[in-house]
C-alpha cells in the first residue's frame, strides 16, 4: 500500500487481463494508483527484484490491496467481489451465476498471435450461441457481470487481430453497449498512464 492507503495496480495498458481488473475497480469506485509495467522493469528487459519479490509469477496484473498482493485477473476480481460486493459482479441467483461462469469460460481464454484468429473464432462461435440464451442488455441479463469484464478486452483483441465480427451480432451488440459505460471508458487501454502518445484517444 502507498502512504495514501490506495491500492496499487501493476499494469500494462494493452494487457486484456489488466483491463478486466481496471474495469472492476472502476465499477466498484475503488480509487487506486497505477504502476505501469515499464516502471517495474530493469532496463526495460526484466522485472525488478522488488516486483519479483512482490509477485513471483512475474505477470501483470498484480494488485496490492489490504496488505496483500494478488496476481491473476480473475483471482483479483473475485477478491474484490468478496471484499467489496457493491455493485455485484456475480449474479445472486445461482442459476444466473452458473450461466455467467459458462460465458466466462468462453471469453476468458488467452490467445497467442500465431493462432489467435482460429482460437478466437472458435471461442466466439460457442459464445455467440451461449449468449443467445443468457444475454439481456449484457452477457447475463441486464446487470454487468464478470463475463462482461472479460468480453470487452477479448473483443478488442479480436479487432486487433483482424477477426471478422460480422458473424457475432450478439457479441458485437453487447460490446458496443458496454463500451458506452464510463467504467469501460476510463479503463480503456487508450487512456492509461503508459499508453503511447500515438495510441491515446
Amino acid at each position: 500500500m502507498t502512504e495514501s492507503g490506495k491500492p496499487i495496480l501493476y499494469s500494462y495498458f494493452r494487457s486484456s487481463c489488466s483491463w478486466r481488473v481496471r474495469i472492476a475497480l472502476a465499477l466498484k469506485s475503488i480509487d487506486y494508483e497505477t504502476v505501469p509495467i515499464n516502471l517495474i522493469k530493469d532496463g526495460g528487459q526484466q522485472f525488478s527484484e522488488e516486483f519479483q519479490a512482490l509477485n513471483p509469477m512475474q505477470q501483470v496484473p498484480a494488485l496490492k490491496i489490504d496488505g496483500i498482493t494478488i496476481g491473476q485477473s480473475l483471482a483479483i476480481i473475485e477478491y474484490l467481489e468478496e471484499t467489496r460486493p457493491t455493485p455485484r459482479l456475480l449474479p445472486q441467483d445461482p442459476k444466473r451465476r452458473a450461466q455467467n461462469l459458462s460465458v466466462l469460460k468462453q471469453v476468458g481464454q488467452e490467445n497467442q498471435l500465431t493462432w489467435a484468429q482460429k482460437v478466437m473464432r472458435s471461442g466466439f462461435n460457442a459464445l455467440e450461441q451461449i449468449l443467445r440464451s443468457t444475454a439481456g442488455k449484457y452477457c447475463v441479463g441486464d446487470e454487468v457481470s464478470m463475463a462482461d469484464l472479460c468480453l470487452v478486452p477479448q473483443v478488442a483483441n479480436a479487432e486487433r487481430f483482424k477477426v471478422d465480427l460480422t458473424p457475432y451480432p450478439t457479441i458485437s451488440r453487447i460490446n458496443k453497449t458496454l463500451l458506452a459505460l464510463e467504467p469501460f471508458q476510463v479503463s480503456h487501454p487508450c487512456r492509461q498512464p503508459d499508453t503511447p502518445p500515438e495510441l491515446r484517444a
